[in-house]
């Protein structure tokens, strides 16, 4: 049977990019190699950007051919242009995503457009995967996550009919699902409940993921309110890692070993095993000596007779 929720682990990209520390390419291969073990079925392992920009990514083709030998494991990776989806399909990637915001200052400061000229990156995107599916074995899923949709710490409140607007804009654009990012940790489970709702509303099943942040506590509270209304996606990196260097004070994405644990302690299957979860947090931090690493359910422990 299928898992009830698919937890998206988006460490290898998310949480390694946002600190200055770079992984070795051997360390990410062990470190995905234990995700994978763990059960996790879609892994974002880098993104296709510009080495000289995020030194960190630098390897992400190899990154991308490892994950790919791993049976059963959907591999992500972040593009932010059609430049980088060429890379990506050239790496054999089966899922690119789209960092699209909805605030123009976090817009400008992380991708240099505007949200216009973004949603026009996606429309090229979406072309290239026409013009490349006789090539291609399988058809390249293509996801938008809307930064900023709670928020923003350069530019304040987001107003909420410009989320949708957005939303509906990418899917127009040819865009398979869209989700919604906290990007700059500002959410409450009211807003969560609300604006997803909204979203299920105006997009149906392509509504996509939650991509929440504990920046203020609240990461778990958030996942929780999306559970409620119908999101099956979330996003999550193992130890908390990430956060968006282009969102000031913006830390700490939720945490997949504390995500998990909450799911399976509602009775609610992830199809992960917590045990080898848990024991994925070694590579990383062999990957990463001396970075710090988050999450209550390391620090606590499993209850007697989980």
């Amino acid at each position: 049977m299928s898992p009830q929720v698919l937890i998206s682990e988006v460490g290898p990209r998310d949480g390694l990019q946002s600190i200055a520390s770079v992984m070795p390419t051997a360390a990410k291969r062990r470190w995905i190699d234990a995700l994978h073990a763990a059960g996790l079925r879609e892994i974002e392992v880098g993104s296709f950007v510009p080495a000289r920009l995020l030194p960190q990514m630098a390897d992400v083709a190899e990154v991308v051919a490892h994950a790919l030998t791993l049976p059963g494991l959907r591999v992500l990776a972040l593009v932010p242009n059609q430049r980088g989806a060429e890379a990506a399909i050239a790496a054999g990637a089966h899922k690119v995503s789209l960092p699209i915001s909805v605030s123009e200052a976090h817009s400008l400061a992380n991708v240099r457009k505007t949200p216009e000229a973004m949603v026009a990156e996606l429309r090229a995107v979406t072309a290239l995967r026409r013009e490349r599916a006789p090539q291609m074995g399988a058809e390249l899923g293509v996801e938008v996550g809307l930064s900023t949709a709670f928020g923003c710490t350069l530019a304040g409140r987001v107003d909420e009919d410009a989320v949708l607007r957005l939303a509906v804009a990418c899917a127009e654009a040819g865009a398979d699902e869209v989700g919604l990012s906290d990007t700059a940790g500002m959410a409450n489970p009211a807003q969560v409940r609300r604006l997803f709702t909204r979203l299920r509303a105006e997009l149906g099943s392509r509504a996509g993921a939650a991509h929440l942040h504990n920046t203020r506590g609240l990461g778990l509270a958030n996942c929780l309110a999306a559970f409620d209304v119908g999101v099956r996606t979330f996003d999550a990196s193992l130890g908390g890692l990430g956060g968006c260097p282009y969102a000031p004070g913006a830390s700490g994405n939720v945490v997949t070993e504390d995500l998990v644990f909450m799911f399976e302690a509602m009775g609610v299957d992830t199809g992960i095993d917590i045990h080898k979860l848990l024991a994925a947090r070694a590579p990383l931090r062999e990957g990463l000596p001396g970075e710090a690493v988050y999450g209550m359910l390391a620090e606590a422990g499993l209850p007697k007779g989980f």
